[in-house]
């Protein structure tokens, strides 16, 4: 396809997402202005604070106990964005455009970690508010996540871990069984990955492997994982990174895994995590790239389903010669500097961060604490050993690039990757392509 029609291409899917984006933030204004109506219709005196998050059952169980406590004096209103109806992008967008205008109705937002060098310019610094004493209680990787030009800008809601999980049932009928799962669980090389998926596909006719490798973040974190395990970043001295040697290796990974190794279906460029949850399932799948709540995701939105109950976790293969690598993820929350309500927003955020409302949400969610008092009591671990896996696991992983414009990169990145995926374009030409299109 000519460089011409793949730009024209480009910009067209552009104006689509545009004008969505216009329809969705007239639907969001809507949902706010009846909120907000219904909210100052009442002859109540209580402070009411308005939190925009995709609000799942433990983070609606959480919001109902501080209303509950705070009973006659504030009140959490939630607006939901939910992201079976919300992409992360469009939430992104959405809550961005609504920001610009300075509109005080939001008081508290939920921001995915990576947006945060964009969003601090409407969010409140936070610095007086916490203490060092309370900076303490928060893990550093969660942290970090939550500064902007040494400043904080945000407390983390909860962390993620980029994990691999497998069929225990599928892989205990193979043979030699026992000897694969001892090198799982120490992170297997991808040349012994991909030699036991040849001979498994071959021999069984069932997918192997599935990754997400729809043009979107989760491509981009695939990508980036491969990239700093070479300890190469995307940026370095201020300069693009994309045509590396190490970038070459890295894109070269994913799309054999597709096409030269076959021991993933082609069917993966059509897959977000959601999707792709499914597809594994369904289909019987030996292995997928998932995020450290998987099954709880899965069971909110497709039901139970007795083959959760054999998913085991592992850390992902990792390239021969250089150490396992994962990646953090995670959401933030943020309070508008143009709250008229901050008081009560930071005791909110507070309780949010809180030992109590964080065990709610990883009990009955699957989301990963971020207050380290959770992580060395002993009780509450031998209880949840999960726990202890992730909180070791995370001591190997890294960070996507704190970039005021990384989200408009990472688009540009993975519409040509996952290109290069399908063969439309060469590995060369797709990072050629990005690098040109980031710098234009």
């Amino acid at each position: 396809m000519p460089m011409k029609n793949l730009l024209n291409k480009f910009k067209f899917r552009s104006y689509i997402t545009f004008s969505s984006i216009v329809i969705i933030i007239i639907g969001f204004i809507s949902v706010l202005i009846i909120s907000f109506w219904n909210t100052n219709s009442s002859t109540n005196k209580v402070k009411t604070i308005y939190f925009v998050d995709n609000i799942s059952k433990p983070q609606q169980h959480v919001i109902d106990r501080f209303n509950e406590i705070n009973k006659g004096k504030i009140k959490v209103e939630a607006i939901n964005l939910p992201f079976e109806k919300f992409s992360t992008n469009e939430r992104k967008e959405l809550l961005a455009r609504y920001l610009r205008s300075k509109n005080d109705k939001i008081d508290i937002f939920s921001a995915d970690q990576i947006w945060g060098q964009r969003f601090a310019r409407w969010a409140e610094p936070l610095d007086k508010y916490f203490s060092d004493a309370d900076k303490k209680l928060i893990l550093s990787y969660a942290l970090k996540s939550c500064l902007y030009k040494n400043q904080m800008v945000a407390v983390p809601s909860f962390m993620d871990v980029s994990v691999m999980y497998y069929r225990k049932d599928i892989l205990d009928k193979l043979p030699g069984h026992a000897e694969i799962e001892k090198k799982l669980k120490e992170s297997m090389t991808w040349d012994e990955f991909i030699k036991f998926g040849q001979k498994f596909e071959a021999e069984t006719n069932k997918p192997f492997y599935i990754f997400q490798a729809d043009n979107y973040e989760g491509l981009m974190c695939s990508f980036m994982e491969l990239l700093e395990e070479q300890h190469k970043s995307l940026y370095e001295n201020d300069s693009l990174q994309l045509e590396s040697p190490e970038s070459i290796k890295s894109l070269t990974l994913l799309v054999d895994l597709v096409n030269k190794y076959k021991i993933a279906p082609p069917k993966v460029t059509g897959f977000k995590e959601d999707n792709s949850y499914r597809y594994f399932i369904l289909n019987n799948g030996l292995f997928v790239r998932a995020w450290a709540n998987f099954p709880r995701d899965y069971i909110s939105i497709y039901g139970k389903d007795s083959k959760i109950n054999n998913l085991v976790k592992v850390p992902l293969p990792h390239l021969n010669g250089f150490p396992q690598v994962s990646l953090t993820g995670g959401w933030n929350l943020m309070i508008s500097k143009y709250s008229k309500r901050k008081a009560e927003a930071i005791q909110f955020v507070k309780f949010l961060m809180s030992e109590e409302a964080q065990k709610i949400m990883y009990e009955e969610g699957g989301y990963l604490p971020t207050n380290n008092n959770i992580y060395s009591d002993s009780t509450y671990l031998s209880k949840h050993p999960d726990l202890i896996f992730f909180r070791k696991y995370m001591k190997y992983s890294i960070h996507r690039p704190y970039l005021v414009d990384y989200t408009r990169i990472s688009d540009i990145v993975t519409h040509y990757i996952r290109m290069a995926i399908k063969k439309e374009i060469s590995v060369e030409e797709a990072l050629q392509e990005a690098t040109k299109t980031i710098n234009n």
